[in-house]
């Protein structure tokens, strides 16, 4: 048996199934597309869903995929077994209505017996129990004999089956799988092991999925009329047969990260069993967030950025525990890219980005896991003070929700120190976390997409757009809707959708804002007006609106006209985006990526990936560029080639962003280059002027961008002249003298305030009369407490100094009411402090007194409070507490 290398495999894997006429396409992004169902992309048929149901045509009836995955619901084994991974990669063939179960069966015999030359005494088929016709397929026409199959039926209890795939009601079907017999090395001793035992021996290489049925989710199944194929099979699991070793852990590509890993740790695999753990799952989750990142997810508190910061967390945790210096996740990732980028390129033109998010994100890391420890520390006291031994679920959660502690660092610090955790009070607080993230999903059908009127159109029905050529154009509608149904006609008062075979209304795309405008009939009967338009899957066009006057009917022609002077401002910071970019990429770094755009006819927005504030200097140098391309005058072209031709023009693509074959690229002059399928400007001086009006981050690594251009920028310093009349109107001076004149009333002001100040301090002593006959001594300490009206914190201060003087040493204790409130102020000197006064000390004891609370220093402090009349009582309490603080 020869050992192919995982590039080998995947290779084979696909030019086998092309030969069978299948259309090999590209692993589609881990971020989901119009699926609200998932997170990320979790199986490879999970990208397919919409061929499945029909809601879109396939572009070919059967087609082959190596899909990217990635699975954390058992996160927690990771790296314990060699068993479980959050990433891995699953090779598929699926027909959408076309050939079944008798080509299903008898390929996935032939790529591992005749192309992989696996021993056929060793493959061992499964089938559904009641499956008659798989059996007969395997038996009769493949020629495996009966008693080398394995049946498996319902649970009589749950009702629940391995090989019956059903998710809810939906397509639903028997599966047939194919176990590889590795050998008895690989069991568990025992005489009945055999296919499904739990242990090693039978490895499940390959999972036909039969969909024939449609069931109601309560039992019940009826067949379809278009039966699917859907197959599965773990690349990784297949190179460890066909590698003939131990785990995934164990093949080619991962075992190149491995031994990365034990190189930078000094560690050597298979010595330790602890420090196998952490070396299987830093293998592990290194792979998932290389490729997460290349797919442009960026560390969050939230959604998929919280899945890859807690995986970065988690690898970079273990880094430290098996002893590694410094940050190392970027070089283990170079390893990663080196190992796959032969099946995914993107990883390689992403390399650079990816090591500095991961540097970045690791780098934050190790400033929390101090702050984590410091807090730990802390709870770690405050059980010790109550005589407690076990840590709340809430605590232990706080410290992996903010600082990325997984329940066994915390169990592992503390268990030195003899304390527990309370994990079910953990696993609560966890699945409250977990119940409100699923209420915050959007209400979906069994496959993921919303439900709407939308999903009874035919499915053959598209729409071509016609936009960049045409203003206007005459075309016949193919279907209309209401709100909640299909319908044949719209009438005045009417709210609904119409869709046509070409239009050139722009649909809401790559961050550009629709189209809005008018669809009429041509004698001018009837008129409807777009307030929205939104492309939808399949590639139909919807315009949505209202009808303002007259009826029209499917099958009539309209003449559909956007509005022009709309389209045009749009398209002014359309392609000052454009030029934005690229000035972003030479001022900052070619590390700039758009990550997000947002343009409408008022402004633009445009995120980016930078790691820093921008600072002044920059963002004036930014706008210099862009005004200085839209001042030189330069030709906007735009042209559809291949996606590899774009490719060698240098053309800058959006991260996680579907291409087909053919791109429509957008060059301005000789400055940018980009692929974009919005609505631009013909050349780059219609834009005007571009004015940068905020810069800001929006989250970990990313910037946002506000910008002006055109008419927005004059109404822009329109806005600011009309404001710097008002206000030198306002200062009766003139905008030319204005900041003169601010400067003289500033000087005017702070004259006034500090003639105000003498004038409240010289009326604060004169309110207060002479008290030094109140003094007090309370245990060989003078005590001056007393009350005045109407003084302020500021005015209450001063006449406190002004009493200390008097007083030489002591304590001095004042209230005031002052507006309906209470201010209260103690002082101490050295001498009093030193015999134990503590003036912070005293205000908390009887700052409750007037309703409040404060504190501060051993000589001075303040409070404030609420009830004016406990003034008396809260000056006697002085007295009391001070005596207390002395003895």
């Amino acid at each position: 048996m020869k050992k192919y290398g995982v590039n080998d495999l995947r290779r084979m894997y696909l030019e086998f199934f092309e030969s069978k006429g299948h259309l090999a396409m590209k692993s589609f992004s881990l971020v989901p597309h119009n699926d609200n169902s998932l997170l990320l992309i979790n199986a490879g048929m999970a990208p397919l869903k919409p061929y499945f149901t029909g809601q879109e045509i396939p572009p070919r009836r059967r087609v082959t995929t190596c899909q990217k995955c990635i699975r954390t619901g058992d996160i927690e084994n990771v790296g314990k077994t060699a068993r479980h991974l959050t990433f891995f990669e699953m090779l598929g063939n699926f027909s959408f209505g076309d050939y079944f179960k008798h080509e299903a069966i008898a390929w996935s015999w032939e790529f591992l017996t005749k192309v992989l030359e696996l021993d056929p005494e060793r493959l061992y088929p499964s089938i559904y129990g009641e499956d008659e016709e798989a059996f007969e397929i395997w038996t009769k026409e493949v020629g495996v004999p009966a008693e080398k199959i394995t049946r498996f039926y319902r649970d009589p209890e749950t009702g629940e089956c391995d090989n019956f795939w059903e998710h809810g009601a939906g397509p639903c079907g028997p599966c047939s799988e194919i176990y590889y017999d590795r050998g008895e090395k690989y069991g568990c001793g025992s005489p009945d092991c055999k296919v499904g035992c739990e242990c090693d021996r039978f490895m499940e290489v390959w999972n036909n999925v039969f969909t024939q049925f449609e069931g109601d989710g309560k039992g019940g199944y009826t067949e379809l009329s278009q039966k699917n194929i859907d197959t599965g099979m773990g690349l990784e699991r297949l190179a460890v047969v066909m590698q003939d070793v131990d785990s995934v852990f164990d093949i080619d590509t991962m075992k190149a990260i491995r031994d990365k890993i034990c190189e930078l740790s000094g560690k050597t695999y298979q010595q330790d069993a602890l420090d196998d753990v952490s070396i299987r799952l830093i293998t592990d989750h290194i792979r998932s967030v290389t490729f997460m990142v290349s797919d442009g997810i960026m560390p969050s508190n939230e959604g998929r950025g919280y899945v890859l910061r807690r995986l970065i967390r988690r690898a970079a945790r273990h880094g430290r525990l098996l002893g590694i210096d410094g940050l190392f996740l970027a070089k283990l990732s170079d390893t990663v890219i080196r190992e796959s980028k032969d099946g995914y390129p993107e990883l390689e033109e992403k390399k650079d980005f990816i090591f500095k998010v991961l540097s970045q994100e690791e780098e934050k890391f190790n400033k929390t896991i101090d702050q984590g420890l410091a807090i730990l520390a802390e709870m770690q006291d405050k059980l010790e003070k109550e005589g407690k031994k076990e840590l709340s679920g809430a605590d232990a959660f706080k410290l992996y929700d903010t600082y990325g502690f997984p329940l066994d660092l915390t169990q592992e610090i503390l268990e030195e120190k003899g304390f527990t955790i309370d994990e079910a009070g953990f696993k609560a607080a966890m699945e409250e976390q977990r119940e409100k993230a699923r209420k915050a999903r959007k209400v979906t059908n069994y496959m993921g997409a919303d439900v709407t009127v939308y999903e009874s159109i035919d499915p053959s029905i598209t729409t071509e757009f016609v936009g960049y050529e045409n203003n206007t154009y005459t075309s016949k509608i193919t279907v209309m809707t209401t709100e909640t149904e299909i319908t044949e006609a719209l009438s005045d008062g009417e709210i609904g959708t119409i869709f046509v075979e070409k239009t050139p209304f722009y649909a809401t795309m790559g961050g550009q804002v629709a189209d809005t405008g008018v669809i009429s009939s041509k004698d001018g009967s009837f008129v409807f007006e777009v307030e929205d338009t939104v492309k939808m899957l399949g590639g139909k066009v919807g315009h949505i609106g209202k009808v303002t006057k007259g009826m029209i009917k499917t099958g009539d022609e309209v003449e559909l006209s956007i509005d022009v002077d709309r389209r045009l401002a749009i398209g002014k910071n359309h392609s000052a985006t454009h030029l934005l970019q690229e000035a972003l990429r030479e001022v900052l770094g070619t590390h700039v990526q758009q990550s997000g755009s947002y343009v409408d006819e008022h402004r633009l927005r445009f995120d980016f990936t930078h790691f820093s504030a921008m600072t002044a200097d920059e963002i004036t140098k930014v706008e210099d560029i862009v005004n200085q391309k839209i001042a030189e005058a330069l030709p906007v072209i735009t042209e559809v080639m291949s996606l590899e031709d774009a490719k060698k023009t240098g053309a800058m693509a959006l991260f996680g962003e579907k291409y087909g074959d053919n791109v429509r690229v957008v060059k301005m002059g000789d400055f940018s280059t980009e692929l974009c399928g919005g609505t631009h400007v013909s050349n780059t001086s219609a834009v005007q002027a571009f004015k940068i009006i905020s810069e800001a981050g929006i989250q970990a690594g990313v910037r946002r961008i506000e910008a002006l251009t055109s008419k927005g920028v004059f109404e822009y310093y329109d806005q600011l002249e009309e404001t710097l009349k008002e206000a030198a109107k306002l200062l009766k001076a003139t905008p030319a003298n204005l900041v003169e004149r601010v400067n003289h009333v500033l000087g005017e002001v702070k004259a006034l305030q500090s003639e105000n100040e003498s004038l409240k301090s010289k009326a604060a002593k004169d309110a207060l009369g002479d008290v030094m006959n109140q003094v007090e001594e309370v245990a060989g300490v003078k005590l001056l407490a007393t009350s005045v009206s109407g003084v302020d914190m500021n005015g209450l201060r001063d006449l406190g100094d002004q009493l200390k003087e008097k007083l030489g040493e002591g304590v001095i204790v004042l209230a005031s009411d002052c507006d309906g409130k209470v201010n209260l102020v103690a002082m101490a000197t050295e001498e009093a402090m030193g015999k134990g006064a503590h003036a912070g000390n005293l205000i908390k004891g009887i700052a409750a007194k007037v309703g409040g609370g404060g504190g501060g220093r051993p000589n001075m402090a303040q409070a404030g409070g609420k009830n004016p009349a406990g003034i008396k009582d809260a000056l006697t309490e002085a007295k009391t507490v001070l005596a207390q603080q002395l003895a």
